[in-house]
């Protein structure tokens, strides 16, 4: 999944999984290089930390995960960022309210999807969300050719239908798509109202506050399990603080549309971690229906960049 600290721009270019930090003026290949590693490393923290997530949940269960993930992750960014809160105004608070609710019911739905179906899959339906986002902010019809691909891409993954992925479960990745087209607008008004990190530590505390109630019902006092504990700290630290970190960096020196195409090789990096930690084999269609949603992805992105020229 994608990262609960990952943010979007309020440019078009950025509604496939940008930040609204932008980023800095092109320059040669060889300066890429660096930001661009920077990019691939936060993604495979990313989805090997969603693979951790899944060896969690037979101790604390898909809601018990989510919990403890957002609320070590504010832990650790409130502790870091100290952010103020005086001297903000109720739509600044509202914009919190909205992206942490947003950020909560993302996560939510993606590990209730990863529960039940590949994390690959899981992944490349989620990103639906931020693929339509990008196309109905471009209007214009060219990105039909990149829905009609991505749409494409999730029939082969269904197989003619989705009863052999897991309809429930595939309902719930592209429902957590719908959450993260939601949070990237949220995120980028949070961006522009609060400095640094401080509007995402707000919005992930809360959003943990909204959790807490869920994983409680669910995992109980497993939550405070040592062990268990241990393990969601890794699934905090890799699937939230790591990559931000990560991103952050790379972000000062690389453009916010090179950022997004990178950011479309998610489900691929996704399908790699379910092959490896959790011994999900994707069949060669299922590989080409990820290659196609990929490829609508980049493409939605260059042909938003074209337009902006």
């Amino acid at each position: 999944m994608d990262s609960p600290v990952r943010d979007a721009a309020p440019a078009a270019a950025g509604a496939v999984g940008a930040g609204p930090r932008g980023g800095a003026a092109p320059g040669s290949a060889g300066h890429r290089l660096g930001p661009v590693a920077l990019v691939v490393a936060g993604g495979l923290s990313v989805q090997f930390g969603s693979a951790v997530a899944v060896l969690l949940m037979p101790r604390a269960g898909a809601l018990g995960v989510v919990t403890l993930r957002l609320l070590l992750a504010a832990a650790v960014l409130l502790i870091v960022c100290r952010p103020k809160v005086r001297g903000y105004g109720r739509a600044d608070w509202g914009t919190i309210v909205a992206f942490g609710a947003a950020m909560a019911g993302m996560n939510i739905l993606f590990y209730q999807s990863v529960d039940r179906i590949p994390l690959g899959a899981a992944v490349t339906l989620e990103v639906l969300g931020p693929l339509i986002l990008s196309v109905v902010a471009s209007r214009r019809l060219v990105n039909l050719l990149w829905a009609g691909l991505a749409l494409g891409g999730v029939v082969l993954l269904g197989g003619g239908g989705f009863d052999r992925l897991d309809p429930v479960g595939a309902g719930f990745a592209l429902a957590a798509g719908a959450m993260w087209a939601t949070y990237i607008v949220f995120s980028a008004r949070t961006g522009r109202r609060f400095p640094q990190a401080d509007g995402l530590a707000l919005a992930m505390a809360f959003g943990a506050v909204l959790s807490l109630p869920f994983g409680i019902v669910e995992a109980g006092d497993k939550l405070l399990v040592p062990s268990t504990i241990g393990l969601g700290l890794v699934v905090a630290l890799m699937s939230s603080v790591l990559p931000y970190t990560l991103e952050l960096l790379a972000l000062r020196r690389l453009p916010a549309p090179t950022f997004a195409i990178l950011m479309s090789l998610e489900p691929a990096i996704a399908a790699a971690a379910g092959f490896l930690v959790l011994s999900q084999a994707l069949s060669a269609l299922d590989a080409l229906a990820i290659a196609l949603v990929i490829a609508a992805s980049m493409g939605a992105v260059r042909t938003q960049v074209r337009g902006a020229a």
